[in-house]
C-alpha cells in the first residue's frame, strides 16, 4: 500500500501524539537456557508458555510463523482462521464449510503438539520481550526459540507445512539479518508447498488464485471502514511499544503493515517511519 502525502501527514500524526520512547522490540536478545514447557489447553504452534531455569514463567510467540488457529473464542479468531485458511487454500477442501473448518482447526492441533515434541528436553529462547499482544490472562513476548541440536522451531514448523510464513522478524540469535530470515522461512514455506506437505496437501491449487484474492478484497473492505471511523480527539499511541492490534487502529493499517511498523523499531525520530516499506 503507498500513502498519499496528505493521508500519510495524517497517520503520522496521529502515531506521533506521544513523544517516542525507548523500545523494547529495539533491544538486544536475551537469551534463556534450559528452558522447559508449560503445559496449557489454551496453546497453539506459534504461541505457548515457558517455564526458565529461575522458575520465571513467559508467554512467548515465535518470530516469523504462523500456525493455524485452532481455538476459536470469538469473530477476530475466525476471521485469523478464515484468512489462513485461504492463504493455504483449503476453504474448499471438505465437503462442507462446517467440515473445511474443522479441518483447518485439526492441522492447528497437529501444529500444537508438533510444538510441544520438539522440544522435548530443555531449550533455548532468545527474546528482547517485546510485546506480541495476547489477551489479558496470557500476554506474549516474541521469541526465537531453537531445540537441543539448535534447530530453529518456527522453520521446522514451515518445513513440515503446519505454519505459513508469516508475522514479524527481526534480526537472528546467529546474526543474520531479519530480511535473510524471512527470505529462509519464504524457501522452506516454498518447498512444502512443492511436496503437498501439512496442511499444504490440502490445498485446492486451481482455486487458491481466488481464495487469496477474496482475502485481499476482504482485507480492502475493513481498511475502509476502520478508516471512516473518528478516533477521539486525545487518540494516542505510540510507535515503539503499541502492539500490533493498536497500531491496526490507525486509518488504513491493516495486520501486514502493523507487522512492519513493529519490525522497523526503534522509531528515534518522526522521520525514520520513512523508511517502513510502504510509507517512504
Amino acid at each position: 500500500m503507498i500513502m498519499t502525502p496528505k493521508f500519510l501527514m495524517k497517520t503520522l500524526s496521529i502515531i506521533l501524539a506521544l513523544a517516542l520512547a525507548p523500545s523494547l522490540r529495539g533491544e538486544p536478545l536475551q537469551k534463556f537456557e534450559k528452558c522447559v514447557l508449560v503445559p496449557a489447553a489454551w496453546a497453539d504452534g506459534d504461541s505457548f508458555g515457558i517455564r526458565t531455569p529461575a522458575g520465571e514463567d513467559l508467554t512467548i510467540r515465535l518470530y516469523g510463523a504462523d500456525c493455524m488457529e485452532w481455538h476459536v473464542n470469538d469473530a477476530a479468531d475466525e476471521r485469523r482462521l478464515r484468512a489462513q485458511r485461504r492463504y493455504f487454500g483449503i476453504t474448499t477442501a471438505a465437503p462442507n464449510p462446517r467440515a473445511a473448518i474443522d479441518l483447518a482447526k485439526e492441522y492447528g492441533k497437529i501444529a500444537a503438539e508438533e510444538a510441544v515434541r520438539v522440544p522435548d528436553k530443555p531449550f533455548t529462547i532468545h527474546t528482547s520481550f517485546a510485546d506480541a499482544g495476547g489477551d489479558g490472562r496470557h500476554p506474549r513476548s516474541y521469541a526465537f526459540v531453537t531445540g537441543p541440536d539448535g534447530a530453529d522451531l518456527a522453520a521446522h514448523l514451515v518445513k513440515l507445512g503446519l505454519a505459513r510464513a508469516y508475522g514479524v522478524y527481526r534480526e537472528t540469535p546467529d546474526a543474520r539479518t531479519k530480511d535473510d530470515y524471512r527470505a529462509q522461512l519464504a524457501d522452506l514455506e516454498l518447498q512444502a508447498a512443492k511436496r503437498g506437505l501439512g496442511v499444504w496437501s490440502r490445498t485446492d491449487w486451481n482455486r487458491l488464485p481466488q481464495q487469496r484474492q477474496d482475502q485481499r478484497k476482504d482485507d480492502e473492505e475493513i481498511a475502509l471502514a476502520v478508516g471512516k471511523q473518528a478516533l477521539p480527539a486525545d487518540f494516542k499511541l505510540d510507535p515503539n511499544t503499541a502492539a500490533r492490534d493498536e497500531l491496526m487502529k490507525l486509518p488504513g493499517i491493516g495486520e501486514e503493515f502493523a507487522n512492519r511498523i513493529i519490525e522497523g523499531r526503534p522509531y528515534l525520530k518522526a522521520a525514520d517511519l520513512l523508511y517502513v516499506p510502504g510509507i517512504g
